[in-house]
């Protein structure tokens, strides 16, 4: 995004629209700070400016992941999906991407206000690699991962940031506790906020393996869940396991 000078009145009517406060008055006219910019293009389609001085700029690699990453309306060119993330695990009663005895992880990283960048998401990658998931295939993240293994990120968009952006992956669900301890320590090396998310298969009695491991654990899990009540068509069928 940039701001034509010569056309801006500097009304300051864009300011607020900025959800990472990259917009800034300077000597009358309003300017962008390209570091601080998520590429979300929230001040363009607001329609604040009444002179429209707020441009759409083509963006190359590596700064059009903030694009792809900020803006819900960009596809990404690697998983075909607009968003963060995926089509999300709440479409698990239909795909499958959550087997019973497993569970899926998914760690959304900052939030209007405060960003994150590629090199917080790193740590991230990294301490959950070391605990053997498995990352999600079809994350934009994921493919931006260079070893599996290490959870290492290719080095020309360390520097980029974003809005936010979402890690997920699965796991043997016996792991849960480790790996949630593995995230309340990486917690404490990066320098934005993130919510932790889990997917789990309901029991047949109704019940949530999850609760018994969270409860050791001190956590108490908000009930904001998606719930899948089973009215999709299957695509396959589960192979339920014994506890």
């Amino acid at each position: 995004m940039k701001i034509d000078p010569e056309t801006c009145t500097g009304c300051e009517a864009c300011v607020p629209y900025c959800p990472v406060q990259a917009i800034q008055i300077k000597e009358g006219v309003a300017v962008i700070d390209d570091d601080e910019c998520v590429e979300c293009g929230v001040c363009f389609r607001s329609g604040a400016c009444s002179v429209d001085s707020i441009q759409e700029v083509p963006l190359s690699w590596p700064r059009v992941i903030r694009a792809v990453l900020s803006n819900p309306l960009i596809e990404s060119p690697d998983t075909r999906i607009p968003g963060r993330g995926t089509e999300e695990v709440k479409t698990n009663d239909v795909t499958g991407r959550i087997k019973p005895g497993f569970i899926g992880l998914a760690l959304e990283m900052g939030r209007p206000g405060t960003g994150t960048s590629f090199r917080d998401v790193q740590k991230v990658t990294r301490a959950l690699a070391g605990m053997g998931v498995e990352f999600e295939p079809q994350n934009p993240v994921t493919f931006w991962i260079t070893d599996k293994k290490t959870g290492k990120i290719r080095d020309d968009i360390l520097n980029e940031k974003s809005l936010s952006a979402i890690v997920e992956c699965s796991f043997p669900l016996d792991k849960l506790k480790a790996v949630i301890k593995q995230v309340q320590a990486v917690a404490q090396q990066i320098d934005t906020v993130f919510s932790v998310t889990t997917c789990v298969k309901v029991a047949p009695d109704g019940s949530l393996p999850t609760d018994k491991i969270f409860k050791e654990l001190g956590i108490t899990p908000y009930p904001d869940s998606k719930n899948n009540v089973g009215l999709g068509r299957p695509l396959f069928q589960f192979e339920e396991v014994s506890s």
